[in-house]
Protein backbone atom coordinates (compact mmCIF):
# COMPACT_ATOMS: atom_id res chain seq x y z
CA UNK A 1 0.00 0.00 0.00
CA UNK A 2 2.87 2.37 -0.19
CA UNK A 3 2.71 5.27 -1.91
CA UNK A 4 -1.20 5.28 -1.31
CA UNK A 5 -3.11 7.96 0.40
CA UNK A 6 -4.72 5.63 2.61
CA UNK A 7 -6.80 6.35 5.88
CA UNK A 8 -5.06 6.43 9.42
CA UNK A 9 -6.71 4.15 11.85
CA UNK A 10 -5.13 5.46 15.35
CA UNK A 11 -6.17 2.35 17.74
CA UNK A 12 -3.35 3.66 19.79
CA UNK A 13 -5.44 5.44 22.96
CA UNK A 14 -9.02 7.98 23.38
CA UNK A 15 -6.49 10.25 24.35
CA UNK A 16 -5.80 11.03 20.71
CA UNK A 17 -9.40 12.24 19.81
CA UNK A 18 -9.96 15.69 18.47
CA UNK A 19 -12.44 18.42 19.34
CA UNK A 20 -16.04 18.56 17.95
CA UNK A 21 -16.72 21.61 16.07
CA UNK A 22 -19.42 22.06 18.87
CA UNK A 23 -16.42 22.48 20.90
CA UNK A 24 -14.50 24.35 18.60
CA UNK A 25 -17.25 26.95 18.81
CA UNK A 26 -17.63 26.86 22.26
CA UNK A 27 -13.93 27.94 22.88
CA UNK A 28 -14.32 30.59 20.26
CA UNK A 29 -17.12 32.06 22.16
CA UNK A 30 -16.16 31.43 25.61
CA UNK A 31 -16.98 33.74 28.70
CA UNK A 32 -13.21 33.61 30.55
CA UNK A 33 -11.97 35.65 33.70
CA UNK A 34 -9.07 34.47 35.86
CA UNK A 35 -9.11 31.18 37.49
CA UNK A 36 -6.44 31.80 40.18
CA UNK A 37 -8.86 34.43 41.86
CA UNK A 38 -12.05 32.11 41.15
CA UNK A 39 -13.28 34.69 38.46
CA UNK A 40 -13.31 32.63 35.12
CA UNK A 41 -17.03 32.44 34.56
CA UNK A 42 -16.78 29.24 32.09
CA UNK A 43 -14.04 26.95 34.59
CA UNK A 44 -16.76 27.66 37.48
CA UNK A 45 -20.02 26.15 35.58
CA UNK A 46 -17.68 23.33 34.50
CA UNK A 47 -16.63 22.51 37.47
CA UNK A 48 -20.56 22.98 39.31
CA UNK A 49 -21.58 20.48 36.18
CA UNK A 50 -18.85 18.10 37.24
CA UNK A 51 -19.36 18.35 40.85
CA UNK A 52 -23.23 17.79 40.45
CA UNK A 53 -22.51 14.57 37.96
CA UNK A 54 -20.45 12.66 40.16
CA UNK A 55 -22.42 13.78 43.89
CA UNK A 56 -20.13 15.97 45.23
CA UNK A 57 -20.10 18.99 46.49
CA UNK A 58 -17.67 20.66 44.70
CA UNK A 59 -15.03 20.32 41.77
CA UNK A 60 -11.47 21.50 40.88
CA UNK A 61 -10.47 22.04 37.06
CA UNK A 62 -7.07 20.69 36.96
CA UNK A 63 -4.32 20.25 33.38
CA UNK A 64 -4.82 16.39 33.69
CA UNK A 65 -5.46 13.38 34.94
CA UNK A 66 -1.77 12.81 36.33
CA UNK A 67 -2.18 15.97 38.05
CA UNK A 68 -5.51 14.74 39.55
CA UNK A 69 -4.44 11.82 41.05
CA UNK A 70 -1.37 13.48 42.50
CA UNK A 71 -3.54 16.47 43.74
CA UNK A 72 -5.98 14.36 45.55
CA UNK A 73 -2.81 12.43 47.52
CA UNK A 74 -1.30 15.26 48.45
CA UNK A 75 -4.70 16.78 49.79
CA UNK A 76 -5.35 13.37 51.38
CA UNK A 77 -2.00 12.54 52.89
CA UNK A 78 1.39 14.45 54.77
CA UNK A 79 4.83 13.13 53.96
CA UNK A 80 6.09 9.77 55.51
CA UNK A 81 1.70 8.32 55.14
CA UNK A 82 1.14 4.83 53.11
CA UNK A 83 -1.30 4.96 50.71
CA UNK A 84 -2.71 1.31 49.02
CA UNK A 85 -3.06 1.24 45.06
CA UNK A 86 -2.67 -1.78 42.69
CA UNK A 87 -0.35 -3.24 41.52
CA UNK A 88 -1.49 -2.63 37.86
CA UNK A 89 -2.90 1.13 38.91
CA UNK A 90 -2.28 3.76 36.61
CA UNK A 91 -0.82 5.79 39.15
CA UNK A 92 1.95 3.23 39.98
CA UNK A 93 3.10 2.13 36.49
CA UNK A 94 2.62 5.48 34.38
CA UNK A 95 2.86 8.71 36.87
CA UNK A 96 6.92 9.05 36.88
CA UNK A 97 6.73 7.88 40.96
CA UNK A 98 5.37 11.69 41.51
CA UNK A 99 2.96 10.27 44.60
CA UNK A 100 6.40 9.31 46.29
CA UNK A 101 8.80 12.18 44.93
CA UNK A 102 6.56 14.84 45.11
CA UNK A 103 3.83 13.62 47.88
CA UNK A 104 6.31 12.13 50.21
CA UNK A 105 4.35 9.11 50.41
CA UNK A 106 4.75 5.41 51.01
CA UNK A 107 3.34 2.97 47.94
CA UNK A 108 1.95 -0.10 49.04
CA UNK A 109 0.51 -2.58 46.40
CA UNK A 110 -2.22 -5.18 46.58
CA UNK A 111 -2.53 -7.47 43.69
CA UNK A 112 -5.26 -6.61 40.82
CA UNK A 113 -7.23 -9.61 39.54
CA UNK A 114 -8.44 -9.21 35.87
CA UNK A 115 -11.28 -7.47 36.35
CA UNK A 116 -9.05 -4.67 38.13
CA UNK A 117 -10.32 -5.22 41.81
CA UNK A 118 -8.48 -5.62 44.90
CA UNK A 119 -9.25 -8.48 47.18
CA UNK A 120 -11.14 -6.81 50.34
CA UNK A 121 -9.12 -9.38 52.66
CA UNK A 122 -5.95 -8.26 50.63
CA UNK A 123 -6.98 -4.81 51.51
CA UNK A 124 -7.64 -5.28 55.14
CA UNK A 125 -4.39 -7.43 55.70
CA UNK A 126 -2.29 -4.14 53.96
CA UNK A 127 -3.82 -2.06 56.04
CA UNK A 128 -0.86 -1.08 58.84
CA UNK A 129 -1.94 -1.49 62.71
CA UNK A 130 -0.89 2.02 64.77
CA UNK A 131 2.79 1.25 65.72
CA UNK A 132 5.99 3.62 66.13
CA UNK A 133 7.61 1.34 63.68
CA UNK A 134 5.05 2.01 60.82
CA UNK A 135 3.83 4.48 58.49
CA UNK A 136 0.63 5.43 59.14
CA UNK A 137 -2.20 4.32 55.70
CA UNK A 138 -4.26 6.84 55.64
CA UNK A 139 -5.71 6.30 51.89
CA UNK A 140 -6.52 3.75 49.18
CA UNK A 141 -6.58 4.41 45.50
CA UNK A 142 -9.45 2.58 43.08
CA UNK A 143 -9.51 2.64 39.50
CA UNK A 144 -12.48 2.63 37.27
CA UNK A 145 -12.52 1.86 34.57
CA UNK A 146 -9.20 -0.11 34.72
CA UNK A 147 -6.57 0.07 32.03
CA UNK A 148 -4.18 -2.13 32.45
CA UNK A 149 -6.75 -4.64 33.02
CA UNK A 150 -8.58 -3.80 29.95
CA UNK A 151 -11.20 -1.47 30.51
CA UNK A 152 -12.96 -2.98 33.02
CA UNK A 153 -15.45 -2.44 35.48
CA UNK A 154 -16.06 -1.62 39.32
CA UNK A 155 -19.67 -2.36 40.01
CA UNK A 156 -21.31 0.55 42.63
CA UNK A 157 -21.75 -2.68 45.24
CA UNK A 158 -17.96 -3.49 45.45
CA UNK A 159 -17.02 -0.24 45.84
CA UNK A 160 -19.40 0.28 48.66
CA UNK A 161 -18.07 -2.31 50.40
CA UNK A 162 -13.97 -1.39 49.87
CA UNK A 163 -15.15 2.14 50.87
CA UNK A 164 -17.08 0.50 54.24
CA UNK A 165 -13.98 -1.47 54.94
CA UNK A 166 -11.71 1.59 54.05
CA UNK A 167 -13.68 3.88 56.31
CA UNK A 168 -14.40 1.52 58.67
CA UNK A 169 -10.25 1.93 59.08
CA UNK A 170 -10.16 5.07 59.06
CA UNK A 171 -8.87 5.63 55.26
CA UNK A 172 -9.93 8.03 52.78
CA UNK A 173 -10.46 6.40 49.12
CA UNK A 174 -10.07 8.45 46.26
CA UNK A 175 -11.07 7.06 42.51
CA UNK A 176 -8.79 7.23 39.56
CA UNK A 177 -12.20 7.31 37.68
CA UNK A 178 -10.35 8.63 34.54
CA UNK A 179 -13.00 6.79 32.36
CA UNK A 180 -15.40 6.65 34.84
CA UNK A 181 -18.28 7.65 32.55
CA UNK A 182 -17.40 4.32 30.45
CA UNK A 183 -17.67 2.50 33.40
CA UNK A 184 -21.11 4.19 33.65
CA UNK A 185 -22.96 4.19 30.20
CA UNK A 186 -21.52 0.61 30.37
CA UNK A 187 -23.73 -0.42 33.62
CA UNK A 188 -26.61 2.29 32.15
CA UNK A 189 -26.18 4.25 35.72
CA UNK A 190 -25.46 7.16 36.40
CA UNK A 191 -21.65 7.97 37.30
CA UNK A 192 -22.48 9.56 40.66
CA UNK A 193 -23.91 5.72 41.79
CA UNK A 194 -20.02 4.67 41.18
CA UNK A 195 -19.03 7.58 43.10
CA UNK A 196 -21.36 8.04 45.90
CA UNK A 197 -19.09 6.37 48.75
CA UNK A 198 -15.35 7.65 47.74
CA UNK A 199 -13.73 10.68 49.20
CA UNK A 200 -12.98 11.71 46.13
CA UNK A 201 -12.43 11.44 42.08
CA UNK A 202 -11.03 12.58 39.04
CA UNK A 203 -12.14 11.88 35.46
CA UNK A 204 -10.45 12.94 32.48
CA UNK A 205 -12.32 15.13 29.83
CA UNK A 206 -9.52 14.68 27.14
CA UNK A 207 -10.13 11.00 26.41
CA UNK A 208 -13.14 9.27 25.14
CA UNK A 209 -15.47 12.78 26.06
CA UNK A 210 -13.19 14.04 22.95
CA UNK A 211 -12.18 17.62 25.05
CA UNK A 212 -8.67 19.00 24.07
CA UNK A 213 -7.43 19.21 27.83
CA UNK A 214 -8.54 18.40 31.01
CA UNK A 215 -9.45 16.72 34.39
CA UNK A 216 -11.66 17.49 37.39
CA UNK A 217 -10.54 16.16 41.03
CA UNK A 218 -14.13 15.86 42.88
CA UNK A 219 -15.21 15.96 46.33
CA UNK A 220 -16.77 18.06 49.47
CA UNK A 221 -15.78 21.73 49.85
CA UNK A 222 -13.14 21.08 52.60
CA UNK A 223 -11.24 18.84 50.23
CA UNK A 224 -11.89 21.28 47.01
CA UNK A 225 -10.46 24.17 48.91
CA UNK A 226 -7.45 22.01 50.12
CA UNK A 227 -7.05 20.63 46.67
CA UNK A 228 -7.03 24.55 45.12
CA UNK A 229 -3.73 25.60 47.07
CA UNK A 230 -1.92 22.37 45.94
CA UNK A 231 -3.07 22.32 42.63
CA UNK A 232 -1.48 25.89 42.25
CA UNK A 233 2.02 24.26 44.39
CA UNK A 234 1.57 22.11 41.09
CA UNK A 235 1.97 25.12 38.54
CA UNK A 236 -2.12 24.55 37.76
CA UNK A 237 -3.04 27.58 38.59
CA UNK A 238 -4.55 28.48 35.15
CA UNK A 239 -5.50 32.30 34.09
CA UNK A 240 -8.18 32.16 31.42
CA UNK A 241 -8.76 28.63 31.26
CA UNK A 242 -12.12 29.33 30.06
CA UNK A 243 -11.00 28.69 27.03
CA UNK A 244 -10.16 25.01 27.59
CA UNK A 245 -13.38 24.68 30.06
CA UNK A 246 -15.54 25.46 27.78
CA UNK A 247 -14.76 22.21 25.54
CA UNK A 248 -15.11 20.71 28.56
CA UNK A 249 -18.72 21.34 29.17
CA UNK A 250 -19.41 20.35 25.66
CA UNK A 251 -17.49 16.97 26.75
CA UNK A 252 -19.76 16.45 29.89
CA UNK A 253 -23.12 17.44 27.92
CA UNK A 254 -22.50 15.82 24.58
CA UNK A 255 -20.42 13.01 24.46
CA UNK A 256 -21.34 11.17 27.30
CA UNK A 257 -24.06 8.92 25.80
CA UNK A 258 -22.24 8.42 23.06
CA UNK A 259 -19.62 5.92 24.46
CA UNK A 260 -21.92 3.25 23.41
CA UNK A 261 -21.03 3.87 20.08
CA UNK A 262 -17.17 3.15 21.21
CA UNK A 263 -17.98 -0.05 23.23
CA UNK A 264 -19.79 -1.33 20.88
CA UNK A 265 -16.74 -1.33 18.18
CA UNK A 266 -14.66 -2.47 20.23
CA UNK A 267 -16.79 -5.59 20.99
CA UNK A 268 -16.87 -6.00 17.30
CA UNK A 269 -13.46 -5.27 16.50
CA UNK A 270 -12.43 -7.99 19.72
CA UNK A 271 -14.59 -10.86 17.64
CA UNK A 272 -12.71 -9.73 14.44
CA UNK A 273 -9.38 -10.11 16.20
CA UNK A 274 -10.37 -13.41 17.59
CA UNK A 275 -11.18 -15.23 14.30
CA UNK A 276 -7.58 -13.92 12.62
CA UNK A 277 -5.07 -16.70 12.14
CA UNK A 278 -2.48 -15.93 14.68
CA UNK A 279 -4.00 -13.38 17.31
CA UNK A 280 -5.64 -14.41 20.60
CA UNK A 281 -7.68 -12.03 22.88
CA UNK A 282 -6.05 -11.55 25.99
CA UNK A 283 -9.46 -11.47 27.60
CA UNK A 284 -12.55 -12.34 26.45
CA UNK A 285 -15.11 -10.26 27.51
CA UNK A 286 -14.90 -6.34 26.06
CA UNK A 287 -16.33 -3.95 28.88
CA UNK A 288 -15.83 -0.64 27.26
CA UNK A 289 -13.65 0.49 24.80
CA UNK A 290 -10.15 -1.19 25.21
CA UNK A 291 -9.58 -4.55 23.55
CA UNK A 292 -6.06 -6.37 24.42
CA UNK A 293 -4.53 -9.47 22.64
CA UNK A 294 -1.23 -11.13 21.83
CA UNK A 295 0.08 -12.52 18.86
CA UNK A 296 1.62 -15.26 18.55
CA UNK A 297 4.85 -16.90 19.25
CA UNK A 298 6.28 -17.74 16.04
CA UNK A 299 4.98 -14.31 14.82
CA UNK A 300 7.60 -11.33 15.18
CA UNK A 301 5.97 -8.76 16.95
CA UNK A 302 8.74 -6.26 15.45
CA UNK A 303 7.59 -7.27 11.77
CA UNK A 304 3.55 -7.02 12.82
CA UNK A 305 4.25 -3.62 14.09
CA UNK A 306 5.89 -2.67 10.71
CA UNK A 307 3.00 -4.40 8.78
CA UNK A 308 0.40 -2.23 10.76
CA UNK A 309 2.14 0.89 10.43
CA UNK A 310 2.83 0.08 6.73
CA UNK A 311 -0.76 -0.15 6.22
CA UNK A 312 -2.07 2.83 8.05
CA UNK A 313 -2.85 1.28 11.13
CA UNK A 314 -1.75 2.11 14.68
CA UNK A 315 -2.03 -0.26 18.21
CA UNK A 316 -0.44 0.24 21.58
CA UNK A 317 2.49 -2.16 22.69
CA UNK A 318 4.54 -1.29 25.46
CA UNK A 319 5.86 -2.88 28.94
CA UNK A 320 6.43 -6.18 26.87
CA UNK A 321 2.35 -6.33 25.92
CA UNK A 322 -0.15 -7.64 25.25
CA UNK A 323 -1.06 -5.36 22.60
CA UNK A 324 -3.80 -2.77 23.26
CA UNK A 325 -6.53 -0.84 20.69
CA UNK A 326 -8.50 1.76 21.77
CA UNK A 327 -12.30 2.36 20.32
CA UNK A 328 -13.30 6.33 20.43
CA UNK A 329 -15.21 8.91 17.91
CA UNK A 330 -12.83 9.16 15.56
CA UNK A 331 -13.07 5.32 14.74
CA UNK A 332 -16.20 4.58 12.95
CA UNK A 333 -17.87 1.27 12.21
CA UNK A 334 -16.50 0.96 8.70
CA UNK A 335 -12.95 1.98 10.61
CA UNK A 336 -13.08 -1.34 12.19
CA UNK A 337 -13.92 -3.38 9.55
CA UNK A 338 -10.77 -1.43 7.37
CA UNK A 339 -8.58 -2.17 10.41
CA UNK A 340 -9.51 -5.84 10.68
CA UNK A 341 -8.72 -6.25 6.89
CA UNK A 342 -5.69 -4.71 7.19
CA UNK A 343 -4.53 -6.41 10.56
CA UNK A 344 -5.49 -9.74 8.99
CA UNK A 345 -3.57 -8.80 5.62
CA UNK A 346 -0.23 -8.55 7.85
CA UNK A 347 -0.57 -11.62 9.37
CA UNK A 348 -0.99 -13.39 6.53
CA UNK A 349 2.16 -12.19 5.35
CA UNK A 350 3.95 -12.85 8.81
CA UNK A 351 2.65 -16.50 8.22
CA UNK A 352 3.71 -17.02 4.81
CA UNK A 353 7.26 -15.79 6.17
CA UNK A 354 7.58 -18.17 9.26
Amino acid sequence: MSGQEIKIIDLRSDTITHPTPAMRKAIFDADVGDDVYGEDPTVNRLEALAAEMMGKEGALFTTSGTQSNLTAVLTHTKHGDEIIVGNQAHMLWYEVGSASAIGGVVIRTVPNDSCGRLSLDDIEETIRDKDIHYPVTTLLCLENTHNRCGGTILTPDYTDEVCELAHTRGLKVYLDGARVFNAAVALGVPASTLTRNVDSVGLCLSKGLSAPVGSLLCGNRDFIQRARKFRKMLGGGMRQAGIIAAAGIVALEKMVDRLVEDHSNARRLADGLASIEGITLARDDIPTNIVMFDLSPELSITEFLEGLETRGVKVGFRDGGPFRAVTHCMVSYSDVDEALTRIEAVCRGLHHRA
